[in-house]
């Protein structure tokens, strides 16, 4: 069995480690260590970090990822575009964010992609790339890199969007969902980072759950498990984008809120929202956040009812698969403590208390980070896993 893998994450997560205490770490005797590691030194993948502190004995020298790895995250949205190029410890080189439109399609969307990784090697952040991540919000085949059927991305249906990637960079390529990123994400660096079982839920413009099992994240057999945005919640609510009726992120998402709020504000029912308006000409799920702080009882019932229905469907997933954590992510986040707080309310209601005891439902520590994040991890990953 290789043990190239553990060996180049271990480095990647912990830091700079001696000889012996990665052998340790990994159970590995002394001779299988030290070939090893020779081979991953020539490799170009590990280098010497100086001397470790004494053990008692002859000091050993400490071992890191090499310096000059390179890897691209990049998290695409609805409507705007994340890119990073990060070290081999999954430390920031150079961050780029910015508005872009999904509908546009792959090539414009990939094009502008490609730009932005392009002006930060410009920039002297990079001179090759060794692996790229890159999530994007609808349905993805993991095993062939392209995205099947998304609802909100016309025009990307079985676009070759890993072949085009590593044949442009020359390097290995893996390709995500947004949540299955993000979950990712926040097991690497965030509220989740202990925790081997949890749902990542993602709400935004629309709705996901990324399920993480025994330290892995669990795509199903064709990648799209977690979709939890189209389980069905209201048989006569409103037609959703995947062409069914009453589904979860038709009646409760980014848009969905955005709809809500701007009947209430047309009808007068919350003078918050008609005053926003007025003045801008356009609601958001801010504008309800805002007017939900100020105690608009409008505001306040449409997120409390938003978080009624999500519950619904976490109560039933956490007595399905009883995981220790439930992270809440994703732009409609920013709801804060009243959507939290009704989320908490159904789940603990509805689920069994040996399921809920010690349950925590929190919101994500990554913010609009965990995307970004989860994508360099998977990119590292790609590229470790190709070491021969």
């Amino acid at each position: 069995m290789s043990v190239v893998l553990p060996i180049l994450r271990a480095l990647r997560d912990d830091g700079p480690v001696s000889r012996a205490e990665l052998g340790d770490r990994l159970g590995l005797t002394r001779p299988r260590l030290t070939s090893e590691v020779g081979r991953l030194v020539k490799a170009g993948f590990i280098a010497e970090a100086g001397m470790a502190a004494s053990r008692g004995g002859r000091r050993s020298t400490l071992v890191e990822l090499h310096p000059r790895l390179r890897f691209a995250a990049v998290d695409l949205g609805a409507d705007s575009i994340d890119v990073e190029v990060v070290n081999g410890r999954m430390e920031t080189i150079a961050a780029y964010r910015e508005a872009a439109d999904i509908r546009k399609g792959p090539k414009a969307i990939l094009h502008r992609v490609s730009e932005l990784l392009a002006k930060a090697r410009v920039e002297g952040a990079h001179d090759r790339l060794d692996g790229v991540g890159i999530g994007v919000p609808g349905p993805v085949s993991f095993r062939d890199g392209v995205p099947v059927s998304p609802p909100i991305m016309p025009g990307w249906d079985r676009y070759p969007v890993r072949e085009l990637l590593a044949r442009e960079h020359g390097c290995p390529v893996v390709v995500d969902n947004d949540v299955n990123i993000m979950a990712v994400g926040e097991r690497h660096g965030g509220v989740a980072r202990s925790v081997d079982d949890f749902l990542f839920v993602k709400i935004g413009t629309g709705i996901g759950c990324g399920i993480h099992l025994s330290g892995d994240v669990y795509r199903g057999v064709d990648g799209c498990a977690g979709d939890i945005g189209h389980i069905q919640v209201d048989a006569n609510g409103p037609v959703c984008s995947c062409g069914n009726t009453g589904c979860l992120e038709a009646v409760f998402s980014g848009a969905a809120l955005a709809r809500d709020a701007l009947a209430a504000a047309r009808s007068g029912a919350s003078p918050a929202l008609a005053e926003r308006l007025g003045r801008s000409r356009v609601l958001t799920a801010k504008d309800v956040a805002d007017g939900a702080a100020e105690g608009d009882v409008v505001c306040i019932r449409l997120i409390r009812e938003g978080g009624r229905r999500l519950g619904g469907v976490l109560a039933a997933l956490v007595s399905f698969a009883n995981p220790s954590m439930i992270v809440i992510g994703g732009g409609l986040a920013q709801l804060g403590h009243v959507l939290l707080a009704e989320i908490r309310s159904v789940v603990y209601r509805r689920s069994l208390p040996l399921a809920t005891g010690n349950l925590p439902v929190v919101l994500s520590e990554l913010s609009g980070r965990a995307g970004v994040t989860g994508a360099a991890v998977l990119a590292s990953d790609a590229a470790f896993e190709q070491v021969p």
